[in-house]
């Protein structure tokens, strides 16, 4: 543009009636609207035909714009801050390829039920299966990962498309965190011109017609108000599962990974916890649960490290009943344990979902988690004798085994003859981390020694993982968006193999303002397949599962602007203390041998669950 050009478009902009043309009204009418429903948050990538919507994004002073180069990035990103708050993120795209980017993440929040709000640009009607560049089909590009799909019709100063246009916002962010909550996808045609150009005629002087409804919308809030009701079981249900529970020998209650929206709203963890002291069941946490870590710990049974222990801790507890809520638990060898055992498995979800790859769950209770909890220990508080004090010594037992798995692994890692412990950065980098903190966890190993060597802690600790497809790509971004949520410090454990799948999401600590220690385990390649029977087939383990890949990651710390430091695992936890207290972003890179550390895994995890299974004979 020259400079008549530029002073052109500035001028009609600012024009009277404000909207130089159509598309112009129509994307700051849309963005008007999520704003009125609380949408606070979007995450921006450059392009052409998104010029409409990044302008009226970047112009409304209620939602907060992160500008994220790489489409891919923005979409992690936007799920990692919905992931922590509970509350939808929005993304916004140009059209073509770009679109296809976001595909990974919202397999990810839909698997995770994760809120996103997904605002792909597109070329107009006429120009699709024409052969026009940068025209792809986006007609439900996302499939059935989306809970609702819509394409925008073009845009047009009509009152009648502007209501619909209104609904449309207003339904498109209520559906994303409808049950089960996840990703909504809203397709946007746009013809030029794409910039605030003044276009005659195009937004007539009376296009509203005096409806302050298409003009306004609803003065604030949201043009349709979603009510959503949470479904719970009737009192004569509630009743049948707490004398269930209550008639029961023994039982556990098992938290999985928990879902953003029921986190959010208040008490799901203290409630859950509750429940488990009600009845007199360990509750078995999961890291990724919010469970495991909080002041309820205190006063109730839970559990932390079973992972390690599993079979003993079932050999000791015996349940009859388990009551299972949030997604499949992390733990593998919890899984297996309980399929293996005739005990009587009751899965409580919101959606009615089926969340047991085993298929050995006896009953689906289609209902709030909350709600579920909360009235089945008001049950048990109110008969008489209370069942926590009777099942006293079955709890008293389950807590002395985790103390001794703990204390097991905490000798074992003295002991030289074990050699470099990979499960002692992430055991450290909870056990350190500042309160509050948001530590997000990489997949393969870094989430599975989570799992099993960060123990309970009463400390304000919220861990996080991309659990719901298990990928390794974008966690870095989604860390960093994690980050962006909250004024807690932020913690990032990943793998060498997710560090280098998603290093260019470290843009995003100087362009979103987010400061994090990052923590790289290094074993040179895919730790996670030392763990599988492959391994005893080499060639082509090493080669073509292992995938040693040699990289020095010490550039990243010039490239992104961060402080970098290589250590051996026995520096680990003072060089991690040193850098989650300074001010800035750090990388700590602890190097492993794979071979190596895989023995020493199983060597820990041999000696600890010993001591547990020792520590119960004793008891």
């Amino acid at each position: 543009m020259t400079g008549d050009d530029d002073d052109r478009a500035r001028d009609a902009a600012a024009g009277d009636d404000g909207y130089p043309n159509r598309n112009v009204l129509w994307a700051e009418t849309l963005v008007d609207e999520l704003a009125a429903g609380g949408l606070d948050a979007v995450c921006v990538s450059p392009g052409s035909r998104s010029t409409p919507l990044t302008m009226a994004f970047a112009g409304h002073e209620d939602v907060t714009v992160f500008s994220i180069l790489d489409e891919r990035s923005a979409a992690y990103f936007a799920l990692g801050r919905a992931r922590r708050t509970g509350e939808p993120t929005a993304l916004v795209c140009t059209s073509g390829t770009a679109a296809a980017n976001y595909h990974p993440a919202i397999v990810e929040a839909s698997q995770a039920r994760v809120p996103l709000l997904t605002l792909t640009a597109d070329r107009p009607p006429e120009l699709r299966d024409s052969g026009a560049n940068q025209t792809v089909d986006q007609e439900k590009l996302y499939g059935s990962a989306v809970r609702w799909y819509r394409d925008l019709p073009e845009p047009e100063a009509t009152p009648r498309k502007l209501r619909r246009l209104r609904t449309d916002a207003a339904r498109a962010l209520a559906e994303t965190t409808g049950t089960p909550a996840g990703p909504v996808h809203v397709n946007c045609p746009f013809r030029k011109p794409l910039e605030p150009l003044d276009v005659e005629g195009d937004v007539p002087e009376e296009w509203d017609e005096g409806d302050a409804r298409a003009s306004d919308g609803r003065s604030g809030r949201a043009y349709v108000e979603t009510t959503r009701g949470r479904a719970t079981l009737d009192d004569a249900r509630l009743d049948a599962l707490a004398e269930s529970v209550a008639t029961a020998a023994s039982g556990l209650v098992v938290a999985g990974p928990a879902d953003p929206v029921d986190v959010a709203r208040e008490g799901y963890a203290p409630v859950l916890a509750d429940l488990g002291a009600a009845a007199g069941f360990p509750v078995l946490a999961d890291a990724l649960s919010t469970v495991r870590y909080g002041e309820h710990v205190a006063e109730a049974p839970v559990i932390g490290s079973y992972d390690g222990y599993v079979d003993a801790l079932l050999d000791a507890v015996e349940p009859e009943v388990v009551l299972r809520f949030g997604a499949s638990p992390t733990s593998k060898p919890l899984r297996k344990a309980l399929a293996a055992r005739e005990v009587r498995q009751v899965l409580v979800d919101p959606a009615g979902e089926w969340r047991d790859a085993e298929f050995v769950a006896d009953a689906l209770l289609a209902a709030d988690p909350t709600l579920v909890a909360r009235g089945v220990a008001a049950r048990l508080d109110d008969r008489e004798g209370t069942t926590r004090e009777a099942r006293g010594d079955v709890v008293s037992r389950a807590l002395v085994m985790d103390d001794a798995f703990r204390a097991g692994v905490a000798a074992a890692r003295d002991d030289d003859s074990v050699g470099a412990f990979e499960g002692a950065v992430l055991a450290d980098a909870v056990a350190h981390a500042p309160a509050p903190s948001t530590v997000v966890v990489g997949n393969s190993m870094p989430v599975r020694d989570a799992d099993r060597f960060a123990g309970v802690a009463e400390r304000d600790v919220t861990v996080l993982a991309n659990r719901g497809a298990s990928g390794i790509d974008g966690v870095t971004s989604t860390a960093l968006g994690a980050g962006s949520a909250t004024d807690d410090d932020l913690v990032y454990v990943t793998g060498d193999l997710g560090f280098y799948h998603d290093m260019n999401g470290l843009l995003s600590l100087s362009r979103c303002d987010v400061e994090a220690t990052v923590v790289v385990v290094n074993n040179d390649g895919g730790g996670i397949f030392q763990e599988l029977p492959i391994a005893e087939f080499d060639p082509p383990f090493t080669e073509q599962f292992r995938t040693p890949h040699g990289l020095d990651f010490e550039a990243t710390g010039d490239l992104y602007d961060v402080a970098f430091e290589r250590v051996v695992v026995d520096d680990f936890a003072d060089a991690y203390r040193d850098a989650v207290a300074a001010a800035g972003s750090h990388v700590i890179e602890v190097g492993f041998d794979p071979a190596a550390s895989h023995d020493a895994r199983d060597a820990v995890t041999a000696r600890a669950r010993d001591r547990a299974r020792s520590a119960d004979t004793d008891e």
